[in-house]
């Protein structure tokens, strides 16, 4: 097992994926244009490691209603299929990313019918399914009327979270376990416990980081985002930074909490003070070469292939026990 520093949970080992069938798993990318090549490939190189020798299948699909820029409508219609397909796709898993939100009210987003059916139908059949950040917020509300909560201001960086459960889902998770997290809202775990969930994992910064839901299908709810590459976290950092330069952020954007170094922390905060001060976009390249000498560390990786791991290895056995059961009413061969 890769574990991160830490010392590891005693729990019941998670099921092998070696020598398992060719998995197929969706993607429901819902990114932002900047960020959608970047994602596929995120989720690609983070399945294949935690496959653990097996083989993966990564379909892409679209959810209708997002706001895209012919670029991306170009390569949506060249290599993604409609959300619309897949009911009838086999899927041996999904995962449905977020999205920037846009309206106070995710009913009032004008992807919420399309993804609403979504939730509906991954629910009814028992799909291992993975809602990440926005995904998660929308899911729950949309099953049990839990509401995401706004944040006194954007939660950014990688936290450290404690494992609450012996779900299989983590077991063998190094404590802590560390995750980014990127979001504007939350959601409050008595209301999760509550609506019947279980608490994963949380974290004293950042809440709830995990949580998991189990009805027909495992459903996993993610606040974080274990994906990330190692520079995600910079590159929004910068994306926002910009925003304020340009005057469509109110506030200067503080820095990704436990990811940066003392020196470019330092160096970030002068120029910010200067930011503050004088907003202008033509600062922006100075914030780009400081971040250019930043050197974060992946430091969140083996908690999120043996997250991932355990996921794909549930979703495989999920897969073989409903084939078999297909095959049962079948009846004898003629």
């Amino acid at each position: 097992m890769t574990a991160c520093a830490g010392h590891s949970r005693e729990t019941a080992a998670p099921a092998q994926l070696a020598g398992a069938r060719p998995l197929t798993i969706g993607l429901l990318n819902n990114m932002p244009d900047a960020a959608l090549g970047a994602t596929e490939q995120q989720f690609a190189g983070l399945l294949a490691e935690a496959a653990d020798g097996a083989a993966i299948e990564l379909r892409l699909y679209a959810l209708p209603g997002v706001r895209r820029g012919p670029d991306a409508r170009a390569v949506i219609s060249a290599r993604y299929e409609s959300a619309a397909a897949l009911p009838a796709a086999s899927l041996d898993g999904l995962i449905v990313t977020g999205l920037e939100p846009r309206a106070a009210d995710l009913r009032d987003e004008p992807y919420w019918p399309a993804l609403a059916g979504v939730i509906d139908w991954a629910d009814t059949a028992g799909l291992p399914t993975v809602w990440s950040c926005l995904a998660a917020h929308a899911a729950v509300l949309r099953l049990d009327g839990v509401r995401r909560r706004p944040l006194a201001a954007k939660l950014s960086g990688v936290f450290a979270s404690e494992p609450v459960s012996d779900d299989p889902l983590i077991a063998g998770a190094a404590s802590p376990i560390l995750t980014p997290h990127s979001r504007l809202n939350g959601l409050a775990e008595a209301d999760l416990v509550g609506a019947g969930h279980e608490i994963l994992a949380r974290s004293p910064a950042a809440g709830v980081d995990a949580f998991v839901r189990r009805g027909r299908g495992p459903a996993l709810f993610l606040q974080g985002h274990p994906e990330y590459d190692v520079d995600t976290l910079a590159r929004e950092y910068l994306r926002d930074v910009g925003r304020f330069l340009e005057g469509r952020r109110p506030a200067h954007p503080r820095p990704p909490t436990g990811y940066f170094d003392a020196e470019t922390e330092a160096r970030l905060g002068a120029l910010a003070a200067a930011s503050q001060a004088r907003p202008d976009p033509s600062c922006l390249p100075r914030y780009r070469a400081a971040l250019q000498r930043a050197q974060p560390h992946h430091t969140w990786r083996a908690s999120s292939v043996r997250l991932y791991r355990n996921w794909l290895a549930e979703a495989a056995e999920r897969s073989e026990a409903t084939r078999w059961q297909d095959r049962s009413f079948m009846g004898p061969a003629a």
